[in-house]
Formats: structure tokens, C-alpha cells, sequence
């Protein structure tokens, strides 16, 4: 017999498949990624949670999204590489008439940067799904891929829990305070009944 926990973590991964497969955005997103199919790529993090939020708040979808996140791992991690993978999306989006922001990322390169940005190590990455456990709050870890039989792939390394109680908690794997107090900040002025939980660490 199977516990509460994990039953209940079912339920929450069907439920966030519903919501992404009535959100047209996401599914032209995800069919067009389909299409172009780089390596390891998943749909990631923003777009996502507040997909979510917004269907728990009863406001229109796609409220607060900003961007898109696209990520993928190619062993490359020139900015070259990067660049004609960017490209081939952006290309490919603009073909099927989608209006918003692709961010594309190779998570093999987060490391050559990370540290210069947010002011915080950053180890190399061994993969994509890797990505989602230093995210830098537990809700922020979930990304999704469709595969060849239309089957929707759920990554979510820290279940999906925080995601529907609409929580906004630290990750202890990240090291970077900045870019988890200012996405909290915004993130709380759009959804008021978000739970933000401080950050985990002083100094």
C-alpha cells in the first residue's frame, strides 16, 4: 500500500499537467521545442508556478510571466553553441506566431557565469534536470518536456507541495540570497497570498 505522501504527490503532478495542457502558450511552446528538440531540453520554473498561481488565484493566465525558460545541455559550452541554439528556437517560435520572450539556456555554461552575476559559487552542471535542484526556492524546481507520444515528463526534485500551497521557500543548495529575496519580492506583490519563508542563511 502506498503512503498519503506519495498518493498525494500523484495527485498534484496530474493536476499540474491539467493546467498545462489547457494553457495554449505552453503547449505551443512545448510542441515547437518538440519540433526542435535540443539536448535534455525542458520547459522550466516561471512560466510554470505561475501558471499554477494564477489558476489557484482565479486571474487571467499568464499574469507575472515575464519569460520563458528554456533549458537544455549540450556538452558545448562555448557561447557560440548557445547562440545557434537560441537562434534555432527564436526561429522556430516566430514560424508558429509565438509572441512572448524564449530565454534559452545550456545549463553546461551556468557555471562560466553564475558566480559574476549573483555574486555566489556555482559547481558545473551534469545535466539540465541538475539545474533544478540549486534553483533558488524549492517552488522554483519544476520544469516539464513532451515527449514523442505526447506524454507530459514532470521534473520536480522537491515534489510539488510548495508549488499548490502556494509557498515560497529556500533552497538550501543555493547560495545566492539576491536572486531568491528580489524573485520573492516581486513574486509576492503579484500573488498576495503567497507564503514567503526568509532566507536561510545570515550575512
Amino acid at each position: 500500500m502506498r503512503g498519503n505522501v506519495d498518493v498525494a504527490e500523484d495527485e498534484r503532478r496530474a493536476r499540474l499537467e491539467a493546467i498545462v495542457r489547457a494553457d495554449p502558450t505552453l503547449m505551443l511552446l512545448l510542441r515547437t521545442l518538440r519540433s526542435v528538440d535540443l539536448p535534455q531540453w525542458r520547459l522550466a520554473a516561471g512560466c510554470l508556478y505561475q501558471t499554477v498561481w494564477s489558476v489557484l488565484s482565479d486571474v487571467p493566465r499568464g499574469t507575472g510571466i515575464r519569460d520563458y525558460d528554456i533549458v537544455y545541455f549540450d556538452a558545448d559550452p562555448s557561447w557560440e553553441a548557445e547562440d545557434r541554439a537560441i537562434r534555432r528556437v527564436g526561429d522556430d517560435l516566430k514560424k508558429v506566431g509565438f509572441e512572448g520572450v524564449a530565454e534559452v539556456r545550456n545549463q553546461a555554461r551556468v557555471h562560466l557565469w553564475y558566480e559574476e552575476r549573483f555574486g555566489a559559487p556555482y559547481a558545473a552542471l551534469a545535466s539540465a534536470d541538475e539545474a533544478l535542484s540549486r534553483y533558488a526556492a524549492i517552488v522554483h524546481a519544476v520544469a516539464v518536456r513532451l515527449g514523442p507520444d505526447d506524454r507530459l515528463d514532470i521534473a520536480a526534485p522537491f515534489g510539488l507541495a510548495d508549488l499548490f500551497d502556494m509557498v515560497i521557500r529556500p533552497n538550501e543548495a543555493n547560495l545566492a540570497p539576491g536572486s531568491y529575496l528580489a524573485k520573492a519580492e516581486r513574486a509576492r506583490a503579484i500573488w498576495p497570498r503567497l507564503t514567503v519563508l526568509p532566507w536561510h542563511r545570515e550575512g
